[in-house]
């Protein structure tokens, strides 16, 4: 089992009818080029049915601050209840799908459906990201991307985490050795 895993907020939408949001933890990046992601829901639930039919969905990323909403958006049914509004989260209007983003999210992938995968307990929806909405608080004076400042969590075996502290960068062991290597030199 691959813990701890993204907890982020998928949010659909029919036309005219009111959005939804479904909490996913099997969730992932599929292909770079391209730019493919993936989710994995239970036929049963609410948001499959409007996944399936619309095509289209949109992945927002979840912060620490979002934790209430992320749980409550994974135990209530769409169903029963407008979780935007019980949750006072905001649909944004998206650039390149039906689905509104959250606007509370750091992050906001829009993504087409391109395949589903009838894999058991849950099917796959592998999609094409279209477009992608970033909080300007993720961005630094230069306009770098600077996600990991804001406070994502993560979800482990029925628990949810904050990220903690960095300790280290891609290719950071090969950096050291290099290091070392000259030092001795």
């Amino acid at each position: 089992m691959l813990y701890p895993l993204p907890a982020v907020m998928v949010s659909c939408q029919r036309p005219g009818e009111r959005p939804n949001i479904i909490t996913v933890a099997w969730t992932g990046t599929v292909c770079s080029s391209p730019a493919m992601v993936s989710i994995s829901v239970r036929p049963e639930r609410y948001s499959y049915d409007i996944i399936k039919e619309t095509g289209e969905f949109v992945i927002n990323l979840t912060t620490e601050k979002l934790a209430r909403a992320t749980d409550f958006c994974g135990v209530r049914s769409g169903r029963d209840i407008d979780k935007f509004e019980a949750m006072h989260l905001t649909p944004g209007t998206s650039e390149h799908v039906t689905a509104p983003y959250i606007a509370e999210s750091p992050v906001s992938i829009e993504c087409r459906t391109r395949q589903i995968l009838e894999l058991g307990t849950h099917h796959m929806f592998v999609a094409e990201v279209l477009g992608v909405n970033v909080d300007a608080d993720c961005l630094d004076q230069t306009g770098k991307f600077q996600l990991n400042q804001a406070s994502l969590m993560v979800y482990s075996h029925g628990e949810y985490f904050g990220l903690g502290k960095s300790i280290g960068k891609f290719g950071y062991s090969v950096r050291r050795k290099k290091e070392t290597r000259r030092k001795s030199k």
